[in-house]
């Protein structure tokens, strides 16, 4: 995926997007790290500005997939930080996706790790490990399911059912 383009995915598979097998989330998100283009399996995390299960998903080996956080859209305080992006991208993950705020910026920026998020914000989140994994999320418009794939570039966020091969 890293020499095509969400854009060009989507004009080869115009009949799973009309089945809805291909979706193109809403463009709200932010783009940080260094990997502007990034692709894999989807791992997915409910919380709300709480950032502790996400934590324990970053300090897995990753093995290229992507953590899909919904964070309720909270713009109160970050839920991701840049010391378990550095652990993510020391660990393999391909990216995240954060329906909510990031901070530590810079820090993110300099990693080679794909991140999308809402915003950034300076107050960290609690880390009590409340949430949800491995469930269905609904965020910018799309239905996202673990073990989805998703692909990402400067041109948006695209969720499948299936592993594309373009």
């Amino acid at each position: 995926m890293a020499f095509v383009t969400t854009a060009e995915v989507c004009d080869a598979n115009q009949e799973l997007i009309r089945s809805g097998q291909l979706r193109a989330l809403q463009p709200c998100f932010q783009i940080y790290g260094r990997r502007q283009i990034f692709s894999g399996p989807v791992v997915t995390v409910k919380v709300f500005e709480d950032n502790g299960l996400i934590r324990q998903f970053l300090e897995e080996k990753g093995n290229g997939r992507v953590l899909v956080v919904d964070g309720g859209g909270s713009l109160r305080c970050a839920i991701l930080g840049g010391n378990p992006v550095v652990q993510a991208q020391n660990n393999g993950w391909a990216g995240i996706i954060v329906n909510g705020c990031i901070r530590d910026v810079d820090e993110i920026n300099g990693c080679d790790i794909g991140v999308r998020a809402l915003a950034s914000h300076p107050i960290k989140a609690s880390k009590k490990g409340l949430g949800e994994q491995r469930v269905p999320l609904n965020i910018a418009g799309t239905r996202i399911c673990d073990g989805e794939w998703l692909y990402a570039d400067t041109d948006g966020i695209l969720v499948s059912h299936i592993e594309l091969s373009v």
